[in-house]
């Protein structure tokens, strides 16, 4: 994978999220249904990338990747109606969050309606899905390979708190929160 560093250089933080399909648990659901992807597994030279860059850097992904010391999320913290742990991996100290599963989850992968062996269940609904992701705007095709933006949110507040105690000087205040003129990349 060859990206200009200059690029990255361009940018004060760096959030990534290498195709997942490779790790996903769901990987057996789509082989048992007969389907394939044709995601490339790209999380080790992204990480390479990132390392080399001298950037701040949180890399996204599903457990079962091979994540360096990651911290996990789960949308069960956030209120939300989907469990989709994700797993974050950063060269800046990150705080996961505690699930709290005391609801049925909605299942937002595969297809709609799915009945899976031994309790499962995905959306009946798109918008049954977009509610439960917490992303009103969403196809299906785009929900199944989607975090939640809570998650994102979450994670910036984090970043910008660290950022704001080690470059106090660079931070305007706007109201209650500290805002750092920062530039984000996704990659």
């Amino acid at each position: 994978m060859a990206l200009d560093l200059d690029f990255l250089h361009q940018f004060d933080v760096i959030h990534a999220s290498p195709p997942c399909q490779t790790y996903s648990i769901t990987q057996h659901l789509r082989n048992a249904q007969g389907k394939s992807t044709s995601k490339l597994d790209l999380l080790e030279p992204v990480r390479d990338m990132l390392l080399h860059s001298g950037k701040p850097y949180i890399i996204e992904n599903v457990k079962g990747a091979p994540l360096l010391d990651p911290v996990q999320l789960c949308g069960s913290s956030f209120g939300l109606a989907v469990r989709r742990h994700r797993l974050f991996e950063s060269n800046l100290p990150l705080t996961g969050s505690l699930c709290n599963h005391t609801v049925r989850p909605v299942g937002v992968y595969g297809s709609m309606r799915d009945q899976i062996p031994g309790g499962g269940k995905t959306a009946d609904t798109i918008e049954q899905a977009r509610q439960a992701m917490g992303i009103e705007w969403a196809l299906w095709g785009e929900l199944v390979e989607a975090i939640p933006p809570a998650y994102t949110k979450f994670i910036g507040l984090q970043i910008m708190d660290l950022l704001n105690k080690s470059y106090p000087q660079t931070l305007k205040t706007c109201g209650q929160h500290a805002q750092a003129p920062l530039k984000l990349s996704t990659i």
